[in-house]
């Protein structure tokens, strides 16, 4: 009974004659439901698919069928010809006790790559509640338009090996290292198990974090306060430093980051050295500050070393955890050498901090 009201909604999209049904991958529903509903739907819609999650696949597996379309975390059986932007979503799944519906990682992932000409709904099965999520979405794709800013203007990027045991992620880092290299920063591997705020805050000179995991393992969109620097997706780290890469609302939305390799039909390669692209002027939509045109740094050249001249024709590397301390309003004691007056060493006191010798017994 609880779930009377999701057949309404269903019933409600007027002029649908497509319809996907996902159930979350946590959710504590029994498998045959949603079987169930599309048993209980198909009279009334012409195509009516059922999606399951796409567990990732391990190191050197190999499948000898051929697999369903793998989008999102989750797998689609289209027929031949059928493309995923003509289905319209109802989504079944999240709990009344979680605390903000938008941090639900698996229902964040399909509103941001689904098309946004089509219907999305969800039902939460503990309340029965319905609501078209297109107001959801539209904030979704306003932070993921913010992250990229954030990533356009970062020089240091940390890239964060959530995974380790799933497939081509040893290529992908190699990619995600190439990407930021051509750009212009400055990234660093870092292998911390699942991210915390308590983690990442111990690397303060890191602008932006990317997470390379399943699509599975990704993290839910993050409350402001919760993490010192945002953590971005693989995508959008290329949205940032590809110029080749199409625009907002054109480029699609990866939650895998084999999609983003060569052999794959999302990946768009890096223009060359001498392309227009790396001219191209751009201007920060936070700071408002012209970004400066990245130098093409040779992947090759990994010996090379940016020199940058001081006032007393002195040569000194510049690096950004430098950058990052001379900006700080305190870096550290002052060795004050030379300023110092030299004097006797003198005997200290003795004891313990509870009770010196030279302190008085009351």
């Amino acid at each position: 009974m609880g779930l009377a009201p999701a057949y309404w909604v269903i019933f409600s999209l007027l002029g649908m004659r497509e319809l996907l049904l996902c159930q979350a991958p946590t959710s504590t529903l029994p498998p045959s439901l949603p079987e169930a509903l599309a048993t209980l739907l198909r009279p009334r819609y012409l195509d009516l698919l059922v999606s399951s999650p796409a567990f990732p696949q391990p190191v050197g597996s190999l499948s000898p069928e051929p697999m369903p379309l793998e989008r999102f975390g989750r797998r689609f059986p289209l027929a031949p010809g059928r493309r995923l932007e003509e289905y319209g979503a109802f989504y079944v799944g999240g709990s009344k006790a979680s605390p903000d519906p938008d941090l639900d990682p698996d229902l964040s992932r399909l509103l941001l790559g689904w098309a946004p000409g089509q219907p999305f709904s969800s039902c939460c099965p503990d309340t029965g509640k319905t609501q078209d999520e297109g107001a959801r979405a539209g904030r979704l794709r306003a932070r993921r338009r913010y992250l990229v800013e954030r990533a356009r203007d970062a020089r240091v990027v940390g890239l964060l090996a959530g995974t380790l045991g799933v497939a081509q992620h040893r290529e992908a880092l190699a990619h995600l290292r190439n990407l930021t290299q051509a750009a212009g920063k400055r990234s660093y591997v870092l292998a911390l198990g699942r991210p915390t705020p308590a983690k990442l805050a111990n690397f303060p000179e890191v602008d932006v974090f990317v997470l390379l995991a399943c699509p599975l393992g990704a993290l839910a969109p993050q409350l402001s306060g919760s993490f010192f620097q945002p953590i971005l997706a693989p995508c959008e780290l290329e949205a940032a430093c590809n110029p080749a890469w199409p625009p907002p609302g054109l480029a699609p939305h990866l939650t895998h980051y084999a999609d983003l390799l060569p052999g794959s039909p999302f990946h768009v390669a890096l223009p060359p050295p001498e392309s227009e692209l790396w001219e191209t002027p751009d201007v920060s939509l936070i700071t408002g500050d012209l970004r400066p045109p990245p130098a093409w740094k040779s992947s090759n050249d990994h010996g090379s070393l940016a020199l940058t001249p001081r006032p007393q024709l002195e040569l000194a590397e510049s690096s950004p955890a430098a950058s990052f301390l001379s900006s700080r309003s305190w870096q550290g004691l002052e060795p004050r050498l030379g300023q110092t007056p030299v004097t006797e060493a003198v005997s200290g006191r003795r004891g313990i901090a509870i009770a010196y010798e030279d302190e008085g017994s009351g």
